[in-house]
């Protein structure tokens, strides 16, 4: 039996994350997790005057480790909540500006109809943003030392590209959403619709029996024949449409995150990465960038074989089931030292070095190492309230590694989770 140790919400893409006790779980991740991001504002190579805008990861912009958030949960209907973000700059820019005020408060949930639309595009997956206005951009750009804008999500999502995502993994034909449906134990009072439309379509071909029985002539009982196999096929294609757009398969969506709605990492795997390093240096397990880290496992990196993962929240907050469909490769935000905003010097900023030896376990990604599981929250579980200390079991485990390329061949620049 595992357990959850901590659980994280990161409010601003590649800031400082949130460490939470208590979350609750949404098809897209976390609530609030990853709704905001910053874009850093690039003039135009021709001199012209015109921007664009270059989206911003911290394994390319480290300085962004410096940004510590906090979150203030609504409390009434209409209170929008508080992201609170505060500046913790290097000592030395400290003595150079100790006045300035670190501290900014963004709503949590900013009303978009007043904000300007912005169109983002993350690995090829587009969605629409929007930015949040001048008192925020300034209050980042003037920290950054270059301009930047904060954006918001809103209402918005993006596509999960590739086969990542479960409904895209084993994508079920009609006639297999029918058959499973009608042998699903939790779904007995679902099976009522389709045999009354199927007694229907039955009472239908006796009824035009009847007809011919009676004495109909045969011009008549020809002229209804179409008539009647016409009704029967329309209420066979009312099973089908029944069962395959009501019981469609639910369309996996995400936030800010690049490629999942959450990531799993265990502990013991990251007592192994501390292990590398010198003594009295550990691994900061937040580098990793996981929404849910779990203690309990027996061997380190044994989570490279589990394909799910049920939940153990108590009868009173239901259940849920976490699908671990991926590996999670990556990239240079490990070396990155979060206390200076550069990256690391020494071992500790040699950890991606290190994860080279021995994994690059992952065939569709062999230059870079594994660490973590990419997961996604089965529709049913969706607003269960998930607590550290929640006993968490291992319900799927697979005997062969996913491969990372087969879900983003067209991630080329980082597949790190940030």
């Amino acid at each position: 039996m595992l357990i959850h140790r901590q659980l994280y919400v990161y409010p601003v893409k590649s800031l400082r994350p949130t460490t939470i006790t208590e979350g609750i779980l949404t098809t897209r991740g976390f609530q609030y997790d990853r709704h905001f991001m910053l874009l850093k504002v690039m003039p135009a190579e021709d001199g012209s005057g015109t921007t664009t805008l270059k989206n911003m990861h911290v394994p390319h912009f480290p300085e962004m480790a410096l940004f510590h958030t906090d979150i203030e949960y609504p409390e009434a209907e209409k209170d929008s909540g508080k992201l609170i973000i505060t500046y913790h700059p290097p000592p030395a820019e400290s003595a150079i500006r100790p006045h300035e005020t670190n501290r900014l408060e963004i709503p949590l949930q900013p009303n978009p109809k007043t904000l300007k639309p912005l169109e983002i595009v993350m690995h090829q997956s587009p969605t629409t943003g929007y930015n949040m206005g001048a008192e925020y951009d300034d209050w980042f750009s003037a920290r950054f030392g270059y301009p930047v804008v904060l954006a918001y999500l809103g209402p918005h999502s993006r596509e999960v590209l590739g086969t990542l995502a479960p409904a895209k993994k084993d994508k079920k034909t009609p006639l297999r959403t029918i058959r499973e449906s009608l042998t699903n134990p939790d779904r007995k009072w679902e099976r009522v619709l389709p045999i009354l439309i199927v007694a229907s379509a039955i009472n239908i071909l006796l009824q035009g029996g009847t007809i011919i029985r009676d004495g109909i002539t045969p011009q008549t009982a020809r002229s209804l024949t179409p008539t009647i196999f016409t009704a029967s096929a329309v209420v066979l294609m009312l099973v089908l449409y029944y069962f395959y757009t009501v019981h469609a398969q639910h369309e996996d969506r995400i936030t800010f995150a690049d490629c999942a709605p959450y990531l799993v990492i265990s502990e013991t795997s990251v007592d192994n990465v501390s292990a590398r390093l010198p003594d009295g240096e550990e691994m900061d397990r937040t580098k990793f960038r996981p929404n849910i880290v779990v203690s309990g496992a027996g061997e380190a990196f044994e989570e490279d074989f589990w394909g799910a993962l049920t939940v153990n929240t108590g009868s009173e907050r239901g259940s849920s089931r976490l699908l671990l469909t991926g590996n999670c490769v990556r990239c240079q935000s490990l070396n990155v030292d979060y206390e200076t905003g550069k990256m690391g010097t020494g071992e500790s900023g040699a950890v991606l070095k290190k994860l080279m030896k021995d994994r690059r376990v992952d065939s569709g990604a062999k230059y870079s190492p594994v660490f973590g599981r990419y997961a996604f929250l089965e529709p049913k579980g969706e607003g269960v309230s998930l607590r550290v200390e929640d006993e968490v079991m291992v319900s799927e485990k697979g005997t062969k590694r996913s491969i990372f390329g087969e879900c983003f061949s067209f991630l080329a620049d980082c597949g790190n989770e940030c």
